[in-house]
């Protein structure tokens, strides 16, 4: 926790002193970090995003820490900092101030919650500048939290609505890649009302498209969570019973047996990106499991980069440049933006790269990729910040509105009373 008060309201700046006596404190540039959130990855997202406010230079930037509880309410507060205090989630709530956010267009400011009817307190706890959302998975990686922050207008990192949602979802993802030409595996997907009315003909489009051995996954989740690996006709059923109980999509997909499993982070935006160096997990089973990523050893709050990896991954050079341009590829087909992850597989029995999956905002940020490519942590939050701006900037030159009212302008509008149209 900085030395210095980490939340403060706007100065008055004809009488507050801090205004004269600290420069400094005037150029910080005051970012949000939003967390945990109503997703199944709530604990990854704390574990990300406290490594993340720890990376930030503290003498260029003020953190706000924003934690978003499983119920889906906003708190602040500096003991959101300890990652101790999350062992008892009731007691670390009530320890911090309940905060919101106004769907207004330009209005940035971070509001207390209870102020109480006649308070002459100000209900501002910071004005922000940039906003940073560490979520994973549901509710805040797959466009749903970006949607928020676009119509309030304020410059935040990472991928937009778009982009987020056909990231996320990985039917729409692979659909997208495949009609650019970037390889992904055969697949079958379909909903959960369609298998639960009709699972005898699923199972058998799958067999006849796919045959065995599959792996099942439910369309909008990471972390691995839902995931499981089908040999017969019986497990496919169960690991689909179980899929389904996370997601209304599903997708089935062929299975590599002989694999190998790299990734590789992007970082910029969709017409500027640099790829980092590769790295390949190492995986108990035959896929790279919530466990394997996140519960290895004792590590469990370091995050991804706890589990066991190979960085630089051991490819030849060739195999190497190819896996960054494709997730480069990848990252500028999906229209990306801030810092992503792509995840691809190497099948190892004749060569072929298939795209996985991408993360778009991924666990610890991949800033071990980073670091492994000559990237610092606090240079990578430097340059996050940085696109947030930029991005603002740009689209802010765009045009959304027109300037006339087309009733003020009189005559005939149709549709307000039928097709005859209404006279003003």
């Amino acid at each position: 926790i900085p030395a210095e008060p980490l939340f403060r309201s706007p100065p008055d700046v004809r009488t507050d002193p801090r205004r004269r006596h600290s420069k400094l404190q005037e150029m910080k540039t005051n970012v949000a970090v939003f967390f945990g959130g109503r997703s199944v990855e709530h604990e990854i997202s704390v574990i990300s995003a406290l490594q993340a406010i720890n990376a930030f230079d503290k003498e260029k930037y003020e953190i706000i820490p924003v934690y978003i509880s499983k119920q889906g309410r906003w708190y602040t507060g500096p003991n959101l900092l300890e990652i101790r205090n999350y062992r008892d989630m009731k007691k670390l709530v009530e320890e911090a101030e309940e905060v919101f956010m106004r769907p207004e267009y330009g209005d940035f400011n971070l509001y207390k919650v209870n102020t109480g009817l006649f308070s002459k307190k100000n209900p501002v706890v910071a004005t922000l500048h940039v906003a940073i959302p560490v979520l994973h998975g549901t509710n805040g990686e797959d466009g749903v939290f970006e949607g928020l922050l676009e119509t309030i207008g304020i410059p935040f990192a990472g991928c937009n609505t778009l982009s987020s949602a056909n990231g996320m979802d990985k039917i729409t993802m692979k659909m997208i890649l495949r009609e650019e030409g970037i390889p992904v595996v055969d697949y079958v997907w379909f909903t959960d009302r369609q298998w639960n009315t009709g699972k005898d003909a699923i199972v058998d489009r799958i067999e006849k498209k796919l045959g065995y051995p599959v792996i099942v996954k439910p369309a909008n989740l990471g972390s691995s969570v839902g995931i499981g690996t089908a040999s017969d006709r019986a497990s496919l059923i169960e690991k689909i019973n179980n899929a389904e109980k996370f997601s209304q999509r599903i997708i089935v997909e062929h299975m590599i047996e002989q694999l190998k499993e790299i990734n590789c982070s992007v970082l910029g935006d969709a017409d500027d990106h640099q790829s980092s160096v590769c790295e390949e997990p190492i995986k108990s089973g035959s896929f790279l499991s919530y466990e394997d990523k996140y519960m290895g050893g004792t590590k469990t709050t370091q995050g991804m980069q706890a589990s066991e990896k190979r960085i630089p991954a051991d490819l030849p050079e060739a195999v190497s440049e190819n896996i960054r341009h494709i997730a480069g590829e990848t990252f500028r087909v999906l229209s990306c933006h801030g810092v992503s992850r792509i995840d691809v597989m190497i099948d190892e029995k004749d060569g072929q790269v298939y795209v996985n999956e991408i993360n778009t905002i991924p666990g610890s940020l991949s800033f071990y990729l980073w670091e492994a490519s000559g990237i610092t942590f606090p240079q990578l939050m430097d340059r996050l910040v940085a696109l947030a701006l930029k991005r603002k900037r740009e689209t802010d030159r765009k045009t959304f509105t027109y300037d006339h009212n087309i009733f003020a302008l009189g005559g005939g509008v149709k549709g307000a009373k039928g097709a005859k149209g209404s006279k003003f």
